[in-house]
């Protein structure tokens, strides 16, 4: 150990056991990281640990979990790095571990590069390697630099880091740039101009990365700068067809933390004081971006140049409407528009559902098949901060037993035959920062409510084969047509796991017992019609007969039946002649709910309907499956369950 690093190590544990800091905000920094690093992470200035390389394999998960990221990040560092080889510097980017995922250095310099942990694998979190460019930054989350003996270990203070921290298209933290020298000027001012580079490299990458993951929305760019606004958008923002904003590049984020509203799900006219025909022009009707065409004034008075980017990729071709922007009216929330006004039940739980939203309570949705629970799930969705990011719905019922872990879970590459090359993510892990939504919970089987558990308590999903879990942040919501107390009562369904679903239980009524029948069929009516371009309108006797009709199957069944009467019909109006009704029977879901009681022969129950269905479907397990409203997956899950096995044909 040299006399620097002896001195280093006395100085630095001084200081983090001292407790005082400096008045100088950058030393102040690093001098928390030194106390943060003894008090919190354990870690002893007098031991120096050597850079921490990670195998290969464990270097490719953690690149697979920014695929998308890094194609913008790599255009950035190789831009960066052509500014700053000359000067003795190389570039890594880490992800939000700390985890070396992707760098660019002078091949001469591998082996030095390696031992000083500037290399690809190298873990630089700081409650690992100490106060450091990456592992600071992630705390800290804003730009810095850690320049020689501000780094806690005695084995880094050669090094000079500059860093800025790294956020996707939703605000979440990501990815770490740094630029980093093996000697460097002695003096810290030398690095101004390079933290300087390295925050407007940053801030390049997540707009890249912000035009890449929005490129199916309008955007608009606004630009302080005039004539540079198509080059260096400060602020951008993503909008759909009808103005709603769907994304917000950091730039806009800052402009607009002041408001009281949620920025996303807001309309952009509102948001600009503008008319959304004024800010069709600014993209010349959709052909090609207009530029300098308006000064916007946004908030704290700054003036913007404005330009509009059209879609580079549709679902299908579209150009910029030419209709007024749509009123407040237009704009209802689908919490507003799945209940009329004639059920004071449906309202009072539309009232506790509009309560719910926001505030990380999971929701447990309990109805019979058909009555609408994913409508509601999306609703409250749509009505959440979350609107703009992914609403993965997943039906627990219909996965087959040997996919369900898999499809749920994401697994790593090589972790089973015949698994993608590459690994998959699970829809768990596609559900980060939106929405959960899993359906029929009831049939999920027992191994996997333990692991779904985890994910629900500790925030966090291991894919299959992998050695590390993944954080997630989740709004769950659950759905069953089950009792699951019962189920719970019954040994069927975990309790632990029953009362972290449900926070909060919404229980939605079968149709028949809506008192705003005539609503919801003339809501759906005028949808079905809608979308078929048909131009029939339902008759007073039909919606009687609608209206009298008791719906086993609940709103999917309506739906079914409104669609066949508008293909069959030939004349201009929906006659009862039309409607094509099941006969009147309980409800399947009465049936099938009833095996859910506490009784010790509820087993039987099941086994006994499940047999009669297959006997007289002559084991056709899919038809017996579709009287029973259950799926084909749960039907061979029950079979299984109860010993029930299929004659042997000669």
């Amino acid at each position: 150990m040299t006399s620097l690093q002896s001195r280093h190590i006395d100085n630095v544990y001084s200081i983090a056991t001292a407790g005082a800091l400096l008045a100088d905000p950058a030393t102040s920094l690093v001098h928390k990281s030194w106390a943060r690093c003894v008090r919190d992470h354990g870690l002893d200035p007098s031991r120096p640990t050597p850079a921490r390389i990670l195998p290969a394999q464990e270097v490719r998960a953690h690149q697979q979990q920014l695929e998308h990221f890094l194609r913008a990040a790599r255009a950035g560092m190789e831009d960066i790095y052509r500014r700053v080889a000359d000067i003795g510097y190389m570039v890594l980017l880490t992800d939000a571990e700390g985890i070396t995922v992707d760098y660019i250095g002078n091949p001469a310099w591998d082996d030095q590069l390696r031992r000083a942990g500037l290399y690809l694998g190298a873990d630089w979190n700081e409650a690992h390697a100490g106060t450091c460019g990456v592992g600071t930054c992630l705390i800290e989350r804003q730009p810095m630099t850690c320049h020689q003996t501000e780094h806690f270990d005695a084995t880094h203070i050669a090094l000079t880091c500059t860093t800025a921290p790294l956020f996707d298209h939703s605000g979440k933290l990501t990815a770490i740039l740094d630029v980093s020298a093996l000697r460097s000027p002695e003096a810290r001012e030398s690095q101004h101009l390079v933290r300087h580079l390295v925050s407007i490299y940053a801030r390049m990458i997540e707009d890249a990365d912000f035009l890449r993951h929005f490129r199916s929305h309008w955007i608009l760019r606004l630009g302080s700068a005039f004539g540079l606004v198509d080059v260096a958008g400060e602020v951008m923002l993503a909008f759909d067809e009808g103005g709603t904003v769907v994304g917000a590049n950091g730039g806009a984020r800052e402009i607009f933390s002041g408001l009281r509203q949620p920025l996303l799900g807001g309309a952009v006219s509102e948001l600009l004081h503008l008319p959304m025909d004024a800010i069709w022009r600014l993209g010349n009707g959709g052909a090609s971006a207009l530029p300098f065409a308006h000064t916007v004034l946004l908030p704290g008075g700054g003036e913007y140049h404005a330009s509009l980017i059209a879609p580079r990729l549709r679902r299908s071709p579209v150009t910029a409407p030419s209709s007024p922007a749509p009123q407040p009216s237009d704009r209802l929330p689908l919490l507003e528009r799945i209940a009329g006004e004639d059920d004071p039940a449906m309202q009072q739980l539309l009232a506790q559902a509009r309560r719910l939203v926001d505030r990380g309570i999971h929701v447990l949705v309990e109805g019979e098949t058909g009555s609408g629970k994913e409508v509601l799930a999306r609703a409250l969705h749509g009505a959440s901060r979350r609107a703009a990011l992914p609403f993965v719905a997943v039906n627990c019922a219909a996965i087959p037993d040997s996919l369900i872990e898999s499809e749920l879970f994401g697994y790593t590459p090589g972790s089973f035959t015949g698994g993608r090359a590459k690994g998959m993510k699970g829809l768990i892990a596609q559900a980060d920062r939106g929405t959960l939504f899993l359906d029929e919970i009831g049939d999920m089987p027992m191994a996997l409510q333990t692991r779904l558990l985890r994910v629900l308590s500790e925030g966090e999903v291991l894919p299959l084969g992998a050695e590390s879990p993944q954080r997630v942040d989740l709004a769950v919501v659950a759905a069953t047509h089950r009792d699951l107390s019962a189920l719970v009562a019954a040994g069927r369904f975990r309790e632990d796991l029953y009362y972290r679903l449900c926070g909060a239980v919404l229980k939605l009524p079968p149709l028949r017992a809506r008192g705003d029948r005539r609503y919801l069929i003339e809501a759906m009516f005028h949808e079905e019609a809608a979308a078929t371009n048909a131009t029939a309108r339902l008759s007073e006797a039909a919606m009687q007969r609608l209206m009298a009709h008791d719906w086993p199957g609940n709103l999917r069944e309506l739906r079914n039946v409104l669609r066949l009467a508008l293909a069959l019909c030939t004349g201009t109006r929906i006659t009862p002649e039309d409607l094509r009704l099941a006969p009147h029977r309980s409800s399947p879901d009465h049936r099938d709910a009833a095996p859910a009681s506490a009784d010790a022969d509820d087993g039987a129950a099941d086994a006994a309907r499940l047999l009669d269905a297959l006997q007289r479907h002559r084991w056709h397990v899919a038809r017996a499956a579709q009287e029973l409203d259950i799926s084909r997956a749960t039907a061979y899950r029950h079979m299984k369950r109860f010993g029930i096995v299929a004659p042997q044909r000669g």
